[in-house]
C-alpha cells in the first residue's frame, strides 16, 4: 500500500519539499530534484524572477520538471511586504499556495512569531493556502492553527546552519498535541540522519535547501535524503522499541540451552 499524504487537498507519495536556490548551476539543479523524487519545488520570486534575465535559465529548468511549486516570501521583515510578495507570487507562478516567510531578527532568520500569525491570516482571508515557516513554538503553532493554517513547518533550527533538530522535545510536544495537522520540519537539516530523526518522530515531510545544493555532490545527496525520509516514516510506522534504563537480553534464557550437555 502506497504511503501518500494530503497538503490542502492535493496528494503526495514523496515526504520531501526541496529548495531551488544555491546550486551550482540550473543542470545541476534539475538533476538533483529529479534524483530527491520530490513532487514540490520552493521557488522565490525575489531570487529568481522569471522577469529578470538572470533568472530566465532557472525558471526553464523548473518549469521543464513538471512540479508542484510552492513559492516563499523570503527576505521578508514585515505583514505588508509579505502579503504583497505573496500576491505577486500568486499572479506570477498562478498558484494559491505560499510559504510565509516573516523574517523578525537577521542574525538567525528567526521568524517573527507575531508577524507571521497576522500575515497568515490575511493571506488565508485573501485566499492563501498558506504554509508557515515558524519556529518550534507550541503555542504559536496553535495560533496559526486557529487562524487557518491547515499545514505547519516548524523549524528544527535556524536556516541554513545544518545543525539539525536542536529540541527534539518542542517537536515532539507540538506532534503529539496537534496530531491531526501536517507538520512539516522546515529549516536546519543537515544531513539525511537529521531526516529520519524527524520522520520518526512522526513529522509528516521535510523542507530542505541548503543540504542538498550545497553539498559536493548535490545529486547524490539527493538521493540520500530521499531514502533517510523513507525510512525514518517506515521507522515510525513500525514503531519503534522503547528506550530503557537497564539492559534487557535479546534471547532470553529460560532454563537450560537445547546445545547443553551433560
Amino acid at each position: 500500500m502506497t504511503d501518500t499524504w494530503t497538503l490542502y487537498g492535493q496528494t503526495f507519495s514523496n515526504r520531501l519539499l526541496i529548495g531551488s536556490a544555491l546550486y551550482p548551476s540550473p543542470q545541476v539543479m534539475s538533476e538533483a530534484i529529479e534524483a530527491s523524487g520530490s513532487e514540490i519545488i520552493t521557488v522565490g520570486l525575489r531570487r529568481q524572477s522569471p522577469e529578470e534575465a538572470g533568472g530566465q535559465s532557472l525558471w526553464t529548468h523548473i518549469q521543464k520538471l513538471n512540479k508542484t511549486l510552492l513559492p516563499n516570501t523570503a527576505g521578508c521583515h514585515s505583514v505588508k511586504e509579505a502579503v504583497t510578495l505573496a500576491q505577486m507570487s500568486r499572479e506570477m507562478f498562478e498558484t494559491d499556495w505560499i510559504k510565509l516567510e516573516v523574517v523578525g531578527d537577521d542574525y538567525n532568520l528567526q521568524p517573527d512569531p507575531i508577524g507571521t500569525i497576522e500575515a497568515a491570516e490575511k493571506l488565508i482571508n485573501l485566499g492563501f493556502k498558506v504554509f508557515p515557516y515558524c519556529t518550534d513554538d507550541l503555542v504559536i503553532c496553535q495560533r496559526l492553527r486557529d487562524v487557518g493554517c491547515e499545514v505547519l513547518m516548524p523549524w528544527g533550527s535556524p536556516i541554513g546552519t545544518g545543525r539539525g533538530l536542536m529540541n527534539p522535545y518542542n517537536l515532539q510536544t507540538i506532534r503529539e498535541r496537534l496530531p491531526d495537522i501536517p507538520l512539516i520540519v522546515d529549516a536546519g537539516i543537515g544531513k539525511p540522519s537529521h531526516a529520519v530523526m524527524a520522520l520518526e518522530l512522526g513529522y509528516d515531510g521535510i523542507l530542505l535547501n541548503t543540504a542538498v545544493a550545497q553539498a559536493t555532490d548535490p545529486v547524490r545527496m539527493a538521493k540520500a535524503f530521499r531514502d533517510a525520509i523513507a525510512a525514518g516514516r517506515q521507522g515510525y510506522l513500525a514503531g519503534a522499541m522503547p528506550e530503557r534504563q537497564t539492559a534487557s537480553p535479546s534471547t532470553p534464557t529460560l532454563g537450560m540451552p537445547f546445545w547443553h550437555q551433560q
